[in-house]
């Protein structure tokens, strides 16, 4: 069955039962593999996409629900991967695995989004969803903070 789907900007249609969950037929069907699978039971966040400018866990979401919505993966938040959050990624060295990242970049993009100047406080919350096996907590609020002071 076709599935008509707006992935960054782009209409796309793929033929696919409705109830497949979006992570893999953004990764699969539409070939963006930016997204990560992580657990499949929306805990870990690896799976990060915007529906509509909402941080949503991918694995769980049906297809279906994303019909009519605009999805946004790591891949859509510029042409060139220079959104300002990515920029402060690579400059502080967020990244270490590197797994995790495209989550924690969409959570950290639909944060900024919605409060440009985010306490320590509010980065917690905003990232709590959020796993990095490697530990990069502190680097990743840090780059939070430097795209909200305006320094990427």
């Amino acid at each position: 069955m076709a599935i008509e789907l707006t992935i960054n900007g782009q209409a796309v249609s793929l033929d696919v039962d409705p109830n497949m969950p979006l992570l893999w037929a953004i990764r699969d069907l539409a070939g963006l593999t930016g997204t990560k699978f992580g657990c499949g039971k929306a805990l870990c966040g690896a799976c990060n996409v915007h529906l509509d400018g909402q941080v949503m866990r991918s694995c769980v979401i049906p297809v279906s629900a994303a019909v009519g919505r605009k999805v946004t993966t790591i891949e859509g938040l510029t042409a060139d991967g220079n959104h300002p959050v990515q920029v402060a990624w690579r400059e502080l060295n967020v990244a270490q695995c590197g797994y995790c990242q495209s989550g924690q970049i969409m959570s950290a993009v639909a944060l900024l989004e919605r409060n440009p100047k985010p306490t320590d406080d509010d980065i917690d919350a905003a990232m709590s969803g959020n796993i990095c096996r490697c530990g990069t907590y502190t680097r990743i609020r840090q780059a939070i903070h430097k795209v909200a002071e305006g320094q990427s």
